[in-house]
């Protein structure tokens, strides 16, 4: 069974959107609480707005290949941060094995296995 389109995004953005946070920490921005003081939330189409508040669909967000509608802080899932640490912390400490592993999760390690070789072949981007 293959990950659905819209959890693929998800992941996809999340590894970009921590990777850029994590590369540029005092640039990244998206912030909620600063975000709202500066009424930027329309403007990132907050996902916490109502779709009629949120205005026309327009991309808000952007690194690489991914790209996102709506501000990366409120589309990605909790589970897809969960999944994209667990990721981290089974490489290094090299644990590879899959075969006790749920279907799904293992498809989420291929595609952020597939992120991260792309990452490292094309270098740090400048955000």
């Amino acid at each position: 069974m293959r990950i659905d389109g819209e959890r693929k995004k998800k992941l996809i953005v999340a590894f970009h959107f921590v990777t850029a946070s994590q590369q540029f920490p005092d640039r990244a921005g998206w912030n909620c609480e600063s975000c709202r003081q500066h009424g930027l939330e329309v403007k990132r189409r907050c996902g916490f707005l109502d779709d009629e508040k949120r205005g026309e669909p327009r991309i808000v967000w952007g690194r690489k290949h991914a790209q996102t509608e709506e501000c990366p802080k409120t589309l990605v899932t909790g589970e897809s941060l969960a999944l994209l640490e667990e990721f981290f912390v089974r490489r290094r400490l090299g644990i590879r094995e899959s075969v006790e592993m749920e279907a799904r999760k293992v498809d989420a390690f291929v595609i952020l296995q597939d992120e991260l070789e792309r990452e490292e072949q094309d270098g740090p981007s400048q955000y």
